[in-house]
């Protein structure tokens, strides 16, 4: 028997879950902070011998670098919890375990495997060994206690390696998460969210502080425990699924916007006053997961958010790309296009703009040229692709033989429709003109794949009480 991927809930299915745009738009955001310490780093990590930061003035430059000191560990921190979040709600039920696999390998690696040639071929190979590079191409180097190799040849791509540990344990996360009773779901993400704080604790406690790193407050080896080992960024992730079970289940109440803007601020306060390694993930994480619930509650509910613009889910959808390109493009294409240079503060503010705007332009030609292209041709085998094909024929056939459309449909015919990648949607009756329960709706070819994390979810039957949260079409949320 095939090994498949169970409902989120133990019970009877519920109806499709909406697309989230919403948390598309988030993510940028969390891509930014990012963007922000790494472009302002006072030691360059593939030129040591100069700083990244352009502003010269020492005071401007020390004051950005503290506002932003904790930006980019909040940043990770936020991707992974909206990992767990979107994978939970867009789960697919019955989808065979080796295509879920397929498909998620493939979201992260064309992208991963393109930039690391880009970075090798640019400056790591010159001094990268092969016991650093091989690590790093499979994505294994995380595990390894030796800061050199998890941050070897393309920086940003050790947290790749918690996020293909999260793609790998998924479905069977997936089997605890789904039989915890739902008026138990809040003691749980209690416990995750606390779980947090406990391995920021035993960091400080019982981990070796000594010999520090040059720019974080922690040795190596407290770095690692507490920050790029995959293990302990798990319990982002589970949280997420658990927020995603309270949102599915209803139970997630609806809380002002000013509310969710004043906690995410409030958080961010506290990472920058609390001492390392608390102000990695604990402070924020409770913040974080607020956020990302009540902004899936707002689109499921229809309410807009300012999140699901078309241009703020253009940016999310590129954020990937922008993500993963920062190490070449920031660490590596500053230093060597303007040297170890520092300049006016006006000028360093268009050097910044410039190294955004580089920056983004490479993260939008990885998801056009490399992502899009890789789940669109990789993310289904042969046999999938044949299947596929078929059901695009049978209306056609129906058509042929003189069945009108409503008839079609009233016989239980495949209906072609522009829905997330082959995802057949079972229809209940009353959903619109002329369906009826147990018609299908397949994809008719719309493009395959994911442009993150929710972009495997399946598309919603909308009824006339229920308007899209996307607008015209689905859109896709991570």
């Amino acid at each position: 028997m095939t090994a498949t991927i169970p409902e989120v809930d133990t019970g009877a299915p519920g109806p499709r879950r909406k697309a989230l745009p919403s948390l598309t738009g988030m993510r940028f955001f969390a891509a930014l902070l990012v963007f922000f310490i790494h472009s302002l780093q006072p030691i360059g990590p593939v030129d040591p011998t100069g700083p990244v930061n352009p502003f010269a003035d020492r005071s401007v430059a020390q004051g950005l670098l503290k506002f932003f000191g904790p930006a980019g560990y909040l940043g990770v921190s936020f991707f992974f919890l909206l990992s767990g979040f979107v994978i939970t709600w867009s789960v697919r039920p019955g989808e065979r375990l080796t295509a879920y696999w397929r498909r998620r390998v493939v979201k992260i690696f064309p992208n991963h495997l393109v930039m690391w040639a880009a970075a090798m071929l640019l400056f790591a190979s010159a001094y990268t060994p092969v016991s650093t590079w091989l690590p790093n191409l499979f994505l294994v180097n995380s595990w390894i206690n030796e800061f050199t190799v998890q941050m070897s040849v393309n920086a940003p791509s050790w947290s790749l390696c918690s996020e293909l540990l999260f793609y790998l344990s998924f479905p069977f996360l997936l089997l605890a998460v789904r039989r915890v009773k739902t008026e138990h779901l809040w003691w749980w993400a209690g416990c995750a969210a606390a779980a947090t704080a406990g391995v920021a604790l035993v960091t400080k406690t019982l981990l070796p502080d000594t010999p520090r790193l040059p720019v974080i407050p922690l040795s190596p080896t407290q770095n690692w425990f507490n920050y790029t080992f995959p293990p302990m960024r798990m319990f982002e992730f589970v949280l997420g699924m658990l927020l995603a079970r309270l949102v599915i289940a209803g139970r997630w109440p609806r809380i002002p916007a000013g509310w969710v803007v004043a906690l995410l601020a409030a958080g961010y306060a506290a990472a920058m006053y609390a001492p390392a390694p608390f102000n990695f993930v604990s402070v924020t994480v409770v913040p974080f997961g607020v956020a990302i619930a009540s902004v899936a509650r707002a689109d499921v509910h229809g309410v807009r958010t300012r999140l699901d613009g078309r241009v703020l889910v253009w940016l999310g959808n590129v954020s990937f790309g922008f993500y993963l390109c920062q190490g070449v493009v920031i660490f590596w294409g500053r230093q060597k296009l303007l040297g170890n240079g520092q300049f006016t503060t006006p000028v360093a503010i268009l050097v910044m703009i410039g190294m955004f705007a580089a920056t983004l332009l490479g993260g939008w030609l990885l998801y056009a040229c490399v992502e899009m292209p890789a789940m669109r041709h990789l993310s289904r085998s042969r046999a999938e692709r044949a299947e596929r094909a078929a059901a695009r024929s049978a209306p056609a056939d129906a058509v042929t033989a003189g069945a009108g459309t409503a008839d079609a449909v009233a016989a239980g015919t495949v209906i072609p429709m522009a829905a997330d990648a082959g995802t057949v949607i079972p229809m209940a009756a009353g959903t619109g003109t002329g369906t009826v329960a147990g018609t299908v709706v397949a994809d008719a070819g719309a493009p395959a794949g994911l442009v993150a994390e929710a972009q495997a979810a399946p598309i919603t039957p909308i009824t006339p009480a229920e308007p899209s949260a996307a607008g015209s079409g689905p859109v896709r949320a991570s």
